[in-house]
C-alpha cells in the first residue's frame, strides 16, 4: 500500500491532507472548550448549532462554490481555500459571543467544502492506475481514522502545557502547511474551462443529475444513508452508552471510540486485496448488510442488558460498525471515478460530498433528539430502521451483473453543456 507514496505529487498532497486533518482535530477540541467558556452549561447547544451550521455549509454551499470556481485551475483554488480556513481559525481566539462562532464556522466549513471535493477529484488524475488509486483510497481512510485517534491525544498533551486558545494556532499551522505543500507541488494539467460551460444552475446541479442517472451512484447515495446511521449513533450516543447504560468510568469512552476506529482501520488496510478479489459491489454491499445487524445488536444491548453489563458486547458491536463503515467508504471514490470523465469529475465528487453530508442532517437528529425524548434504545432502533431502508435501496439500485441496452440504465455525462448518455464500463 505504501508504494503509492513513491509518486512525488501524491506524496506531497497526502502530507498536506495528514497535517490539515490533525489541525482540524485540534480545532474540534479547542472549539468545544471555547463554547464552554462562552456558554457554560449551554455549551452543548452551541456545539450542536455549530455542527448544524457546518452541515448546512457542506450541503448547500459545496455545489454552488464548485460551479463558481469551475473555470479556475485547481492549485489556486486549493491554496485559496486553505488560506481562508487558516484565517478563520486564527480569528477564533478573539471571539466573545456565541453567534460569532457560527459565522466563523460557516466561513471555515465553506472553505472546506471548496477544498475537499477539489482535492478528492484531483487524486484520480494524479494516480491513473486503478491499483494505485485503490491504495490511495485506503491510505486516505486510514488518515481519517488515525486523526480521530491521534488528534484528541495530541490535544490532551498540549493542554498540559498550553491554554486551549493555542490549539487554534496548531490548526492555523496545519492549514498553512497544507497550502504550502500544494504550492510547491506540480499538479497535472486539467482542462478547467471545459467543465465550465452551461448556466450556473446547470453546473450546480450537474453532479446530482449524474448521480440520479447512474444506478451505481444511486446505490452509493443509499449507502451514504447506511453509513450515516452508525456514525451518528457512535459520535452522539457512545458517551451515554458508556456512562449511563453500562455504568463504565469516563476513560472507557476513549476505548469504545477506539474500537470503532480500529475496525475501520483494519478494513482500510485490507481493502486493496479484498477489492481485487471480490469487486466493489460485493464488498460494499457486505458492509450494507453488516451495519443494520450490528445496529440491531446495539438496540438489543440497550433494551436487554442489565445495568453495568454488556461492555464487551458494546466493544464488539462498535468494532463491527467501524468495519462496516470502512467497507463502504473506502471504495466509494472508485465508483465516482468510474462514473465520470475528467470534465465532470469535480461535479460528481462535489455531489458526493454534499449528498453524503445531507444524510447526517437526518441521522444526527435521530440519534440526539429521539435519544433525549424517548430514550437511547428508541434512538438506536430508529437508526437501525434508517440503515435497513438505505441497505435495501442500495441492493435494489446496484445491478448484479454488467448489462447493455435496455438492461443497463447507467449513464455518463460526457459534456457539461450537452450531456450525453452512454453505458459505463462496469466492475463486478
Amino acid at each position: 500500500m505504501l508504494s503509492v507514496l513513491r509518486d512525488r505529487t501524491y506524496r506531497r498532497l497526502f502530507s498536506a491532507q495528514i497535517v490539515a486533518l490533525v489541525g482540524t482535530g485540534l480545532l474540534t477540541v479547542a472549539l468545544g472548550l471555547l463554547a464552554f467558556d462562552l456558554a457554560g452549561s449551554n455549551a452543548g447547544a452551541v456545539m450542536g448549532t455549530a455542527l448544524t451550521v457546518k452541515m448546512l455549509a457542506y450541503v448547500g454551499f459545496a455545489p454552488v462554490i464548485n460551479a463558481l470556481v469551475a473555470r479556475l485551475p485547481k492549485k489556486p483554488v486549493l491554496i485559496g481555500a486553505d488560506l481562508v480556513r487558516a484565517a478563520m481559525a486564527l480569528s477564533l481566539p478573539f471571539i466573545t459571543e456565541a453567534w460569532q462562532i457560527y459565522v466563523v464556522i460557516f466561513l471555515l466549513q465553506s472553505a472546506s467544502a471548496t477544498f475537499t471535493p477539489a482535492f478528492q477529484s484531483l487524486i484520480p488524475t494524479v494516480l491513473k492506475d486503478e491499483r494505485d488509486y485503490t491504495h490511495a483510497l485506503s491510505l486516505s481512510r486510514l488518515a481519517y481514522d488515525m486523526e480521530a485517534l491521534v488528534s484528541p491525544a495530541v490535544a490532551a498533551l498540549l493542554l498540559t502545557v498550553l491554554s486551549y486558545n493555542n490549539l487554534f494556532l496548531g490548526t492555523v499551522a496545519g492549514f498553512l502547511f497544507s497550502a504550502g505543500m500544494v504550492a510547491i507541488t506540480t499538479l497535472p494539467s486539467t482542462d478547467a474551462g471545459a467543465g465550465a460551460s452551461g448556466s450556473l444552475w446547470h453546473r450546480t446541479t450537474l453532479g446530482a443529475r449524474i448521480f440520479w442517472r447512474n444506478r451505481r451512484l444511486r446505490s452509493l447515495l443509499a449507502l451514504n444513508l447506511v453509513v450515516a446511521a452508525p456514525t451518528a449513533l457512535v459520535l452522539v450516543n457512545t458517551v451515554v452508552y458508556v456512562r449511563e447504560v453500562l455504568r463504565r468510568p469516563e476513560t472507557d469512552l476513549a476505548l469504545a471510540l477506539a474500537s470503532f476506529g480500529v475496525g475501520s482501520m483494519i478494513v482500510a488496510v485490507s481493502a486493496p486485496r479484498v477489492l481485487d478479489r471480490f469487486g466493489d459491489r460485493a464488498v460494499m454491499l457486505t458492509g450494507a448488510a453488516l451495519i443494520p445487524v450490528a445496529l440491531a445488536g446495539a438496540t438489543a444491548v440497550t433494551f436487554l442488558a442489565a445495568p453495568g453489563a454488556g461492555w464487551w458486547w458494546l466493544l464488539g458491536l462498535w468494532f463491527l460498525l467501524g468495519a462496516g463503515n470502512s467497507t463502504i467508504l473506502t471504495p466509494s471514490s472508485r465508483l465516482l471515478r468510474d462514473a465520470s470523465t475528467e470534465e465532470t469529475r469535480p461535479y460528481v465528487f462535489t455531489a458526493q460530498f454534499s449528498l453524503s453530508h445531507a444524510c447526517y442532517i437526518i441521522s444526527y437528529p435521530l440519534a440526539g433528539w429521539v435519544g433525549a425524548a424517548a430514550g437511547l434504545g428508541w434512538a438506536a432502533l430508529a437508526l437501525t430502521i434508517l440503515a435497513i431502508l438505505g441497505s435495501a435501496a442500495a441492493f435494489l439500485s446496484w445491478p448484479r451483473h454488467a448489462a447493455t441496452g435496455a438492461q443497463e440504465t447507467d449513464t455518463k455525462e460526457q459534456s457539461v453543456e450537452q450531456p450525453a448518455e452512454q453505458p459505463v464500463p462496469r466492475r463486478p
